[in-house]
């Protein structure tokens, strides 16, 4: 739990930059919806809805990329953009030893099967992103400080770091070469089976289709319900001005429930988010989750929402995606029918509404309703009830109190020379990283550390959170007493 709630806080820096990218497409697709349904784009509002739309689509598109680098500076001990650089690495080594083209060269067979194409097409994803952030941290807080024979003196310490995390990443990719396509195939097969199912079984796919987006493995369900990949294709059949009675199963069924969920359920989660949210960081959360919801709610858009609290609180997410297969059964009861060629917002449900497949397109005012007053009571509960930490709520009010601590010593060096010497010295230093005001230190002798040393530094104060944890308080200039440790450790 400590690791995910680690690579949680990791993953909110690439996160906050998601909010940039919901408010430039919700503003720009209701200024050129052709951008999103096809057809001309004249005039200077086309245009510039279309310029924002694609200024957005440089985050959304590439935010697998925004995790590597999040992820990997934001694990790495210290947040060394050495860390950062090793992700990349790991993240240029998988997708490329696992891209479609490669692999179908050294294993041909690949190419005979289309669910196993389809699981390498699909393989840059924010899963890969994650996993190469975690690998390139990992490597960095274990390798960053290797000692190598003098002929190779050079790839020492940080240079070796990349190196390293390279090596890995070539094992992973040999690992995920065999269980990717397993993966990949099993859900696809578990799709098949959804689909003898009917309604309930809609609502089992909206259910995992959710559970399953932050491994980018949806892909593989996706395929299966909006594509012919098994005699389906619930979207190309629904926009291809088809009815029910041109297949064999209800037309729109995979794709209706989303509408309600995604226009109104993640506006009411969002706003319970900021309602819960603590006193000074009401801004912070209304920042992210307010454009995140707008975005939602025009496009369906959704990864600005969900990936800001998914790693936070898992549980909660597990129940935002049970929240998703409710709704797609009581939408498909009410025979509420809508399609999308992009996603479920407002944009594709207008646009759908004269499909002949479409149906009762006006239940998605009661629908919609009752999802923003489910998703916010149901959150809301959660949250409050289950202290969960979501955007806003974070475990660091101590920080904001500590800002009002004054270090009564201004020269930096020598509070932390005396700080180093209270602390038993740097060979019995492990680890040493700060916060917004405390500096966080590893020792690995506890009972070496003299916390009276420590305060005659002039120190607003020492916690011991842990048997081998020390935070010593110095207030907002705490970075120049850490660089200056830094250099008295080195």
């Amino acid at each position: 739990m400590k690791f995910l709630q680690k690579l949680g806080k990791a993953l909110m820096l690439p996160v906050a930059t998601l909010p940039l990218c919901g408010l430039l497409m919700g503003i720009g697709y209701m200024l050129c919806p052709a951008t999103m349904q096809g057809g001309d784009i004249n005039g200077f509002a086309n245009l510039l809805g279309l310029f924002l739309v694609k200024a957005g689509g440089a985050l959304i598109d590439n935010m697998a990329l925004l995790f590597v680098i999040g992820v990997g500076v934001g694990m790495s001990e210290d947040n060394d953009g050495t860390g950062g650089l090793a992700a990349l690495v790991s993240w240029l080594t998988m997708t490329t030893l696992l891209n479609t083209g490669f692999v179908t060269t050294i294993m041909p067979s690949v190419a005979d099967s289309v669910n196993k194409s389809l699981a390498f097409d699909k393989i840059a994803n924010p899963f890969i992103g994650i996993l190469a952030g975690i690998i390139g941290s990992l490597c960095y807080n274990k390798f960053k400080s290797t000692k190598l024979p003098d002929w190779l003196a050079f790839f020492s310490g940080k240079r070796s770091v990349a190196i390293i995390s390279g090596l890995v990443s070539i094992v992973v990719s040999a690992c995920l070469l065999f269980i990717w396509p397993l993966i990949f195939t099993a859900l696809i097969a578990v799709g098949q089976g959804i689909a003898k199912m009917g309604i309930v079984g809609a609502g089992i796919y909206a259910f995992l289709n959710r559970l399953l987006i932050p491994t980018g493995l949806h892909h593989a369900l996706n395929n299966v319900f909006w594509f012919d990949t098994i005699g389906l294709g619930d979207l190309t059949h629904f926009w291809a001005g088809e009815t029910s009675a041109d297949v064999t199963w209800d037309l729109g069924m995979y794709m209706s429930g989303f509408f309600p969920c995604m226009m109104f359920g993640i506006p009411g989660a969002a706003l319970a988010m900021i309602r819960s949210a603590k006193s000074n960081k009401k801004k912070v959360a209304i920042g992210l989750l307010a454009s995140a919801a707008l975005c939602a709610f025009v496009c369906g858009v959704t990864e600005p929402f969900e990936f800001g609290f998914m790693f936070l609180a898992p549980g909660l997410y597990l129940v935002y995606a049970l929240l998703y297969g409710v709704f797609t059964v009581i939408a498909l009861a009410t025979g509420f029918r809508a399609g999308f060629s992009f996603s479920g917002g407002a944009t594709d449900l207008v646009f759908s509404a004269s499909l002949p497949a479409a149906n009762n397109t006006l239940m998605i005012i009661p629908l919609g309703i009752a999802a923003f007053v489910v998703f916010y009571a149901v959150f809301r509960f959660a949250i409050v009830k289950f202290d969960i930490k979501t955007p806003g709520r974070e475990d660091d009010d101590f920080e904001e109190a500590d800002k009002s601590a004054v270090l009564a010593n201004n020269d930096f060096t020598q509070v932390a020379t005396i700080v180093l010497e209270g602390i038993g010295g740097k060979d019995n230093l492990t680890s040493l990283d700060y916060c917004t005001t405390r500096l966080r230190m590893e020792v690995k002798d506890y009972t070496a550390v003299d916390e009276k040393k420590i305060k005659s530094a002039g120190v607003a104060g020492i916690v011991r959170p842990g048997k081998t944890s020390v935070q010593v308080i110095i207030g907002t200039q705490v970075q120049f007493v850490y660089d200056e440790m830094k250099k008295l450790t080195k």
